[in-house]
């Protein structure tokens, strides 16, 4: 199998791993549709960013003839393994409360990654982001992507934050706790 054939598997497989995300998302919001939160232009940049996640690094590297760079490649597939790691840390942390639309829970997680970070799954889409177009080379898609991605993600998370402030349990959960980094941010 070439890298890009690889590369080709690896958007393939990201984008299939999204769709089922969505699926079991919108089953959860149908069975308690008074949990989500209203984010109106918010949610389809989102869906837009992920689509363009799995397509514009593969467009990259066969427009723009990006060669493979077994040095780079690695970094980036560390990277990634070690998010994919911290995303199933934190989805069997959250469990059924996990969500790709915004939600009032009815269960706080505090256990897992959620012990030191308030949000651990954007963590694990910031280093996907970053990492999958890199793993062929596509730095204008990481680059464009993780940019777009700040913009959504704050958005997103002063969305999201505001509803859960109205949430006691939340609050004083994760009061002390940083965003992303324990310390930091």
């Amino acid at each position: 199998m070439t890298t890009l054939a690889l590369f080709g598997a690896v958007l393939a497989a990201t984008g299939a791993m999204r769709v089922v995300e969505l699926a079991v998302s919108l089953r959860r919001v149908r069975a308690d549709p008074g949990a989500a939160v209203a984010e109106p232009r918010l949610f389809p940049a989102m869906a837009v960013l992920h689509l363009a996640l799995v397509s514009a690094p593969f467009a990259e590297v066969v427009l723009l003839d990006r060669p493979f760079s077994w040095s780079i490649g690695a970094m980036a597939a560390a990277i990634l393994a070690g998010a994919t790691a911290l995303r199933i840390w934190t989805l069997a942390s959250i469990g059924r409360a996990w969500n790709v639309r915004v939600v009032r829970p009815t269960v706080i997680a505090t256990s897992g990654p959620y012990r030191w970070i308030r949000h651990p799954n954007y963590l694990v889409v910031i280093l996907e982001i970053s990492a999958i177009p890199m793993l062929h080379g596509a730095w204008c898609s990481a680059i464009a992507l993780s940019g777009l991605n700040a913009l959504v993600l704050w958005r997103r998370i002063r969305t999201e934050e505001a509803a859960l402030s109205g949430v006691p349990a939340w609050v004083q959960a994760m009061r002390s706790k940083a965003r992303f980094i324990p310390g930091v941010f």
